[in-house]
């Protein structure tokens, strides 16, 4: 597995060598001894499955509050899409900066998202199949969100958003009082 940090600190891109031969390919998803460094000694309590059918369906920006802050690892099964973090770590350089990366079949990355971020994505192509795996269980109570057209970050999606959640289409805006979450 190789590990690339991104520009928002603590976030990385993680791309597997498959191997690949008459039969197809094989690659690791998950090794805990490679990744034990990147989880800062947790564990993954909890792993997501998502299906979207349609392209330019928006899903997000999600996050949990400590103490079910998580960092999460997403990877695309099946599909392409635009996953988006944005570092909301209270004092962070980059508060408020996003990071967008293409996550397909195809490439097989996964992106290491920190916790203290929020983490979207859009589709790009149909049926879009997304596999997380999560260092805190869900806990609907410490669940908060931004809007994904937030004018304090200025997401550039790439495609028309089609179709959104009423919930996350009615996440409140930043303010200039939001200062973040975590120490």
């Amino acid at each position: 597995m190789n590990i690339t940090p991104l520009p928002l600190k603590g976030a990385c891109i993680i791309e597997t060598k498959p191997f690949q031969d008459h039969r197809g390919k094989f690659a690791r998803v998950f090794c805990r001894s490679e990744m034990e460094a990147i989880l800062d000694g947790k564990i993954v309590e909890q792993i997501n499955y998502s299906f979207t059918e349609k392209k330019g369906i928006l899903r997000g920006l999600h996050y949990q509050c400590p103490p079910n802050a998580e960092i999460k690892m997403i990877r695309c099964l099946h599909g392409t899409a635009f996953d988006v973090i944005v570092d909301i770590r209270k004092g962070s350089p980059t508060f408020l900066k996003w990071h967008g990366e293409i996550l397909s079949k195809d490439n097989m990355k996964m992106i290491l998202v920190p916790e203290g971020f929020a983490h979207g994505y859009q589709t790009l192509e149909n049926n879009c199949e997304i596999i997380y795996f999560n260092t805190a269980p869900y806990n609907p109570a410490l669940e908060k969100g931004i809007r994904y057209n937030d004018p304090m970050i200025n997401i550039k999606w790439p495609l028309k958003v089609t179709d959104i959640s009423e919930k996350d289409s009615n996440h409140p805006l930043l303010t200039p009082a939001f200062s973040g979450i975590l120490p």
